[in-house]
């Protein structure tokens, strides 16, 4: 597979990027190639890129917010995001299948939440689901229970990494 770089993301990828959303999340909860353009141009500096071959594999992103965690309008509302918030929030962590098992989501996780940390941020908050709980502690983040997300049906679970 080759070397993994992580690196920030370029605008002109929200195409790719939109690509691969789409292919990771199911459609319910996958941002729409409009939704990911729109967050790219409110909130570029939160998009980092795992890239593979010359090509992105894989993507974090999110907003920034003064809540310590992610309410479900963060992701449908581009005008919530608060750009000198004291929270980085995780909208989405993406890795294309066939890139899977190689530890590129934890070296994303990691180039966001040390990107968060060096802004200044006082944490970074997410939602996941039940299985990937473990994932996330593994990178220094706690469970809080369930979410009060309703995001796309499913049942998410709040994960802070508070510094």
């Amino acid at each position: 597979m080759g070397d993994i770089l992580i690196r920030m993301a370029r605008p002109e990828e929200a195409g790719s990027l939109a690509e691969i959303e789409g292919i990771c999340f199911p459609p319910l909860e996958a941002a729409s190639p409009e939704q990911v353009e729109e967050r790219m141009k409110t909130f570029p500096e939160n998009f980092v890129v795992a890239e593979a071959e010359g090509k992105p594999v894989g993507f974090i992103n999110g907003g920034t917010t003064d809540r310590p965690y992610l309410p479900d309008e963060m992701y449908h509302e581009v005008s919530l995001h608060i750009p000198g918030g004291d929270y980085q929030t995780v909208f989405g962590l993406n890795v294309l299948p066939d890139y899977r098992r190689q530890g590129i989501a934890g070296k994303l996780v990691d180039y966001f939440t040390d990107l968060a940390r060096s802004r200044g941020k006082k944490g970074v908050v997410l939602t996941c689901k039940e299985k990937l709980i473990r994932f996330y502690e593994k990178h220094g983040f706690q469970c809080y229970g369930e979410s009060d997300s309703s995001h796309g049906g499913a049942r998410w679970y709040d994960m802070r990494n508070i510094f």
